[in-house]
């Protein structure tokens, strides 16, 4: 299952980029986003997004301290409304939903990758960065915008994926959101 899994999650991406043996760059959407290059998060700091969507409201705790490339950047897409009507453009019952690409068909971006921070556990809720398959993303670079949110533990995805926060509330809509649901906004939220 687990092999499997892990197979049908990198075709899933690497078809969705349009990719089978050579890397596509996700399409450029815009140039207002750069990707972070150095954090921009007090890892003293407590983040939590508030993630509206069209059924209701997901409450997640970012990994400032584990993860801050990955935070900085989410923060920084959240703030500038990056995510504001886009759709959640998969949604794999029992696995994940994924959202975050402007063209809705998981081909689109900000126009770059983001840095791997492996190391975080894909508990239910987990909240992580799509990206392209090991054949054509040896480095595991993340996606700039496309993310997805575990809908029960996935350990079998450890060590492959950068895992940035945690559900804390809303995992009941988690669960109902289905293909085409929109985020109405990302909330920023710091302690």
């Amino acid at each position: 299952m687990k092999k499997i899994a892990i197979l049908i999650l990198s075709l899933t991406c690497a078809s969705a980029y349009g990719q089978t043996k050579t890397p596509a760059p996700e399409k450029k959407m815009t140039t207002k986003f750069q990707e972070p290059t150095q954090s921009a998060v007090d890892a003293a700091k407590s983040y939590e997004a508030i993630i509206e969507t069209d059924k209701g409201n997901i409450k997640v705790k970012l990994f400032a301290k584990e993860a801050p490339i990955s935070v900085t950047n989410f923060i920084q897409l959240a703030k500038g409304g990056f995510y504001e009507g886009l759709t959640f453009h998969r949604v794999e019952p029992g696995f994940v939903i994924q959202g975050g690409d402007p063209l809705g068909n998981g081909t689109g971006g900000p126009g770059y990758t983001v840095k791997a921070e492996i190391g975080q556990p894909h508990l239910a809720g987990a909240l992580a960065w799509a990206r392209t398959g090991d054949q054509v993303n040896p480095e595991r670079k993340s996606s700039g915008s496309q993310f997805y949110i575990t809908l029960a533990p996935t350990p079998f995805l450890d060590g492959g994926y950068t895992v940035f926060g945690q559900t804390l509330e809303g995992m009941e809509v988690v669960k109902q959101i289905q293909k085409g649901d929109k985020i109405k906004r990302v909330v920023i939220v710091e302690k």
